[in-house]
């Protein structure tokens, strides 16, 4: 059987130019988002180059695309129809998974419009007509487990959390899952470690331990903006979770230019084996290979 392949992007932070915003939309935290994408972040997040990081990611004609948040920015009203329409070009809700991020839920009053534009693309298999988190997505031989971490900060905080009734959900659903034969894929937006408490998961320690109680073969992650590698303690062997840098940046101090990870993914024997390709933006020949890992 041919190895499945699954892609992962994150943090298209779609629509630059922001769509023109009222004084009333701009209170409070917006307006630091506002000053902040205005005066720095618009000349680093381009359309021209997420188009292209998608039109070669499609071009490699993976089995499945997983997309770990922020598809907007200030999560205006104006941000979301835009974004949709992006994203449906890049797939359809049964090829393409989708949770959000921080960005999607920035401020209390559109905190749900993620959910009402994207639904389809975050719907479990068994959930029917309705949305919640955690889900589970079965595509091959994968079961995809997506989380949110995406919440409403203040001012200067970028933080997650994924908070009680997800952690004891997703106890159960790991508990299933690793009783059936299946590579399960942790989805979540924020990093399970950070060094910075500004943009820290904040109950990542609950998180961990039920990683080390029932273990999952991959966690993709965003973020961050960066590419990264980390191992974590799974019940048997170490679990490793890869983030991405944004999939529309152009390379700036120490954020890499655009990338994204395809992972092939197959038995092998009575283990599973992962490799990951990773292909972004290069210095003059657009969008290339930069490596490849094998991760298990």
């Amino acid at each position: 059987m041919a190895a499945f392949r699954l892609a992962h992007l994150s943090d298209p932070h779609f629509f630059p130019p922001l769509p023109a915003a009222r004084l009333r939309d701009l209170a409070g935290k917006r307006a630091f988002g506002y000053l902040n994408w205005t005066r720095n972040r618009h000349k680093y997040h381009r359309r021209d180059v997420l188009d292209a990081l998608v039109s070669d990611m499609q071009a490699q004609q993976p089995d499945h695309i997983a997309v770990t948040g922020d598809l907007v920015n200030l999560a205006l009203d104006a941000e979301f129809n835009p974004a949709r329409q992006w994203l449906e070009g890049v797939g359809s809700p049964a090829d393409v998974t989708v949770i959000p991020g921080n960005h999607d839920a920035y401020v209390r009053a559109t905190r749900h419009r993620f959910i009402s534009h994207f639904g389809d693309y975050l719907r479990g298999d068994a959930d029917g007509a309705a949305t919640h988190f955690p889900f589970v997505r079965r595509r091959g031989p994968l079961a995809l487990i997506g989380v949110s971490s995406a919440v409403p900060t203040p001012p200067l905080m970028a933080t997650g959390w994924l908070g009680h009734p997800q952690i004891d959900a997703l106890d159960a659903i790991l508990a299933q899952l690793s009783r059936e034969d299946a590579f399960r894929v942790l989805l979540v937006h924020h990093p399970l470690h950070s060094d910075g408490r500004a943009k820290r998961l904040t109950d990542s320690h609950q998180l961990l331990a039920l990683l080390r109680r029932h273990g999952v073969e991959l966690v993709l992650h965003g973020h961050d903006h960066i590419h990264s590698t980390m191992w974590f303690d799974g019940p048997e062997r170490k679990i490793p979770a890869i983030g991405v840098p944004s999939a529309s940046a152009l390379a700036r101090k120490h954020y890499p230019a655009a990338a994204y990870n395809l992972f092939s993914i197959e038995r092998d024997g009575n283990a599973w084996r992962c490799e990951q390709t990773v292909r972004g933006l290069g210095d003059h020949d657009g969008i290339r290979e930069l490596k490849q890992v094998r991760l298990s």
